[in-house]
């Protein structure tokens, strides 16, 4: 089995320690025999670097070089894989991302309506330029991306590369879900195979299958409704936000039982509710700030004074393992079935068939081969063609430069619909962006 070389483009990132945690727990079904860091931020970034020199030394040791590095022609040149998870403006502009919708009493939160309209238009000149540079020093590179929001960057992607066959786009999401399906069940999330439709963060499981094509899906919905689901993956699993989250997927599922939920469905079906909730200084970026953020840098600092991991408690998550599998599928020709981002083109059969969609796919050294999903029933259609457009429009408006079109967007995503509060947030957020989005003037 070659061995591959792997460069990380975002390694500033407070998941990336965790992400070594993941391709040490998979070392065997995606072996390294070169790990690049690479990220605009070098004080961050050599934070992560120094800590994981530590634990790829006590655990990974079959890796031959591990380097860390802001300059682009080292971290590009000679990579077969890049992983990119990056955050324009940072956690900062998060935070403004979700108080300001929250100030005209709408939905704030880091991927979905308002919110995730501002982080999508600040990823995307970034991501574009990141794969162009890539693309000059590694062409033939598989890009595996799971920068936010995924849905509005894939939008922007395949239509600046509609020809480039090796940029996947990626979310944790479902994986997370699975993990929690598969604690219900005593099993193994590698041991269920889903049926699931949908946009990113905006999507249902159909089906639930173990690998016998026993249908478990209405064991899992039972156990929901009568017991309620927790959010049970290493990474969220102590985290009281998540597990409201995870509390609400019993509300949804006995509210529509027709299809199990994607956990970001709350934000589309009950706007009310999660705003009534949410303190506007204490948000989901302050949170993070003041907690996951502080530990692991707290953590790193352990590990290097310390000049060893084996006194701390490291773990593999699924946000890593799910995305180190994916590769390896792509990497050894597997056809391995996984949940990935891809143009629709007739996978569901009643959508458009440019709709970047989310669906179960065979990942293969040629691509994704997505499985058809047929007719699709007339609630979700709905709701998906609205997102859609949504979605669309906040890409055409980045094109374009037009207020207007970010005004038409908000008035069709369903934390927002009114027209004076749409326009009344993208004036604001325009503001707040001013320097990020010159093309809006």
């Amino acid at each position: 089995m070659k061995k591959q070389k792997l460069t990380i483009v975002g390694a500033g990132s407070t998941y990336t320690l965790g992400m070594i945690n993941s391709l040490i727990a998979e070392k065997e079904n995606f072996p390294l025999s070169k790990i690049t860091f690479y990220d605009i931020d070098e004080q961050r970034q050599a934070s992560n670097a120094l800590a994981t020199k530590i634990v790829l030394r006590e655990a990974y040791p079959e890796v031959e070089e591990f380097v860390y590095t802001t300059d682009k022609a080292e971290a590009f040149s000679d990579s077969d894989f890049f992983f990119i998870q990056i955050r324009t403006g940072g956690l900062a502009m998060r935070e403004r991302d979700e108080q300001i919708p929250l100030s005209f009493g709408c939905v704030g939160q880091e991927t979905c309506g308002a919110g995730g309209m501002a982080y999508g238009l600040r990823s995307i000149g970034d991501m574009i330029t990141l794969v162009n540079e890539i693309r000059h020093y590694a062409p033939d590179a598989w890009i595996l991306n799971y920068t936010n929001p995924a849905a509005i960057v894939a939008e922007a992607l395949n239509r600046e590369f509609p020809d480039d066959k090796r940029i996947l786009n990626i979310c944790d999401m479902p994986a997370a879900i699975m993990v929690s399906y598969a604690q219900l069940l005593n099993c193994e999330i590698w041991d269920l195979v889903p049926e699931y439709f949908g946009l990113n963060h905006y999507g249902w499981f159909t089906k639930i299958r173990n690998r016998q094509g026993e249908d478990l899906t209405d064991k899992i919905k039972h156990i929901i409704l009568e017991q309620g689901i927790s959010a049970v993956d290493a990474e969220i699993a102590d985290d009281p936000s998540w597990q409201a989250t995870f509390k609400n997927m019993q509300i949804m599922l006995r509210d529509n039982p027709q299809f199990l939920p994607n956990t970001y469905l709350q934000y589309y079906l009950y706007p009310e509710k999660m705003v009534a909730k949410e303190d506007i200084n204490n948000t989901r970026a302050r949170q993070v700030i003041n907690g996951r953020e502080k530990r692991v840098f707290e953590l790193n600092r352990r590990i290097i004074e310390a000049g060893t991991a084996q006194h701390e408690q490291l773990h593999a998550d699924i946000h890593g393992r799910y995305m180190v599998r994916v590769a390896a599928s792509l990497a050894y020709n597997l056809g391995e079935t996984y949940l990935v981002i891809v143009p629709n083109q007739g996978a569901i059969a009643n959508i458009q068939s440019d709709a970047m969609v989310e669906v179960p796919a065979a990942l293969t050294n040629d691509g994704p081969k997505p499985f058809a999903v047929g007719h699709i029933p007339t609630f979700q259609k709905a709701m998906i063609e609205t997102q859609l457009g949504y979605e669309k429009l906040v890409v055409d408006a980045w094109f374009s430069g037009c207020r207007q079109t970010l005004v038409n967007a908000l008035t069709l995503n369903r934390t927002v619909v009114n027209v004076p509060t749409a326009q009344a947030i993208v004036d604001k957020l325009l503001v707040e962006n001013a320097s990020y989005l010159p093309q809006f003037k």
